[in-house]
């Protein structure tokens, strides 16, 4: 069994520098509205970059729903320390993760480290209904491994 048999796969992340171009231009290529940016924060969303708290980091995020479930994520990261800002300095603007929505994510991680990968980033959703932790999956995988547990 593999660490994430049965799990739901839920997004595909984009590291882009100006989020406000690149929604416009994915709108225009999926004949979609474009969507409203939005913030994200230390604030509540309490995140850990490298196992250390990040109250600097800051990002602007976009989503297009793609099929019920499935979305495309945008984000443009601020200068702070983050996975964010590392994938955007070493790689430029691309695929930074996929995202899977799991329950009982500490069993997950655990397997997910058993397969190779360590957690690079965590934190709360802004709304503090649920958690997300990035892996670092780019040697395996060649993107972050992104775990979603609502509650």
């Amino acid at each position: 069994m593999s660490a994430l048999d049965h799990m739901k796969f839920a997004q595909v992340g984009y590291i882009v520098k100006d989020i406000e171009s690149t929604k416009e231009s994915y709108a225009k290529l999926l004949g979609a509205p474009v969507p409203p940016s939005q913030p994200c924060g230390y604030g509540a969303a309490k995140t850990v970059y490298k196992g250390v708290p990040a109250p600097d980091s800051h990002c602007k995020l976009a989503f297009f729903d793609l099929t019920p479930g499935v979305q495309l994520e945008l984000i443009e990261p601020d200068e702070g320390p983050s996975t964010w800002r590392e994938y955007l300095d070493t790689h430029g603007e691309g695929i930074h993760h996929i995202a899977f929505f799991v329950k009982d994510m500490d069993k997950v991680i655990e397997d997910c480290i058993k397969e190779g990968m360590t957690v690079v980033q965590q934190g709360n959703y802004d709304d503090a209904s649920g958690r997300y932790t990035y892996l670092d999956g780019n040697e395996q995988y060649k993107c972050v491994i992104e775990l979603l547990e609502s509650f």
